[in-house]
């Protein structure tokens, strides 16, 4: 009795359109007419939001953008064997990502605007394997929407999610800064995403036994080897998964300067007003900005101690004692007035932060009130052509 009622909860069958998802990842593939003009939006409104570092303005030329159609084409292609819908698939794609990498490119070299710690452009340059996941789980979510009879709003989420043209929009900063890093990470960042959610929709095609196509010459057809994309998608992997560990490591590292720091803010007469930690050392370092009077040998020594309680080196602590050495030239009223204004603006961007972050949940709930509406008057209308059909 369970593993039946297991088997109906995963069952697919009764919810697939395959000729209706065939007809729509077909229609969606080919760029011309109105496309051009909705990725041209699509690309100046993603690279606006870069450039001033808004949340809400990318998620919506993430929504707007069209290069989710070429990508799912090419790996439904794979998946039903289609060569010539293949070959369409990467033309089409080619064409949206050089027009998207130019119109970037443009953008950035005409803007006046160069902002200190672009950090939404830069979260674009370093790929990892959480994006490989991202990217897997949302083809699997965005092909599984287009099989099925009902849709709903999964393809908005997986454009969201697997955020294809920001990566597009930072390879054009690059290129106009002339930062390679920056390009190839970028470019990096849109493979995986393009390659995985390709691959999730090749084996869900499989999975859901779409009808493969056959060639003029049956002798002759193209049968893509599962073994050549394993390997495709492994030399794509193994490069984000080493990304990912750095990623870890400095998180960890972060977390336990942090403590550290938190546990010894005052160490005897001298007291930690603010910290950075360095990574392009090798390895890792923390610069502690310290006030108050100098520390002695032994005041060192307990914090060297209690560093190491957290894989901290002794060369990886670095005193920056400025103001303890001029402490006859600065006064007690000058530390205190620096050690706030540090504070304030910490504040100030967390502040910034979360107002920007209410203003995307407030457009996407914008957005998904007007899709409901949408979907509500188009089965009001096809209830009511049933109807006049009966009749």
């Amino acid at each position: 009795m369970e593993k039946t009622f297991l088997k109906s909860l995963i069952n697919l069958s009764g919810y697939v359109d395959l000729d209706s998802a065939n007809a729509s990842i077909r229609k969606n593939i080919y760029f011309r007419g109105p496309n051009v003009f909705i990725l041209a939006c699509a690309i100046i409104i993603a690279s606006v939001g870069l450039n001033v570092n808004s949340i809400p303005v990318i998620i919506g030329a993430m929504l707007i953008s069209p290069v989710m159609g070429p990508i799912l084409g090419f790996g439904y292609s794979l998946g039903v064997q289609d060569t010539q819908l293949l070959k369409d698939s990467l033309r089409n794609l080619g064409v949206m990502v050089g027009i998207s990498i130019v119109a970037s490119t443009f953008y950035f070299l005409l803007s006046p605007l160069r902002l200190e710690h672009p950090t939404e452009l830069l979260a674009r340059t370093n790929p990892t394997i959480y994006d490989v996941l991202i990217a897997l789980f949302g083809g699997f979510a965005g092909i599984l929407e287009i099989s099925r009879s009902e849709k709903g709003t999964v393809l908005s989420g997986v454009a969201i999610a697997t955020a294809l043209m920001p990566p597009l929009c930072t390879v054009g900063y690059g290129l106009a800064i002339l930062n390679w890093t920056y390009v190839l990470g970028a470019l990096y960042l849109f493979l995986i995403n393009s390659s995985f959610i390709a691959l999730a929709t090749f084996a869900m095609v499989k999975f859901l036994k779409y009808p493969t196509v056959a060639d003029a010459n049956e002798g002759t057809r193209n049968r893509l080897r599962t073994s050549t994309v394993a390997v495709i998608m492994l030399v794509i992997l193994v490069p984000s998964v080493f990304s990912a560990v750095r990623i870890v490591k400095e998180s960890n590292f972060r977390t336990n300067a942090a403590r550290l720091v938190s546990e010894n803010k005052t160490i005897g007469k001298g007291f930690i007003y603010d910290y950075e930690v360095d990574f392009s050392t090798h390895p890792a370092t923390i610069e502690l900005y310290m006030a108050g009077e100098q520390l002695t040998y032994s005041d060192k020594e307990r914090l060297y101690a209690a560093a190491e309680r957290y894989g901290i080196t002794r060369g990886q602590l670095k005193f920056r004692e400025e103001a303890v050495n001029s402490r006859e030239s600065i006064s007690d009223n000058d530390i205190v007035r620096g050690i706030l204004e540090h504070s304030d603006r910490q504040i100030e961007r967390l502040y910034d932060t979360i107002a920007s972050l209410q203003d995307s949940i407030s457009k996407l709930n914008h957005q998904l009130d007007a899709y409901r509406r949408d979907e509500v008057s188009a089965q009001s209308g096809d209830v009511s052509a049933d109807t006049n059909q009966e009749q």
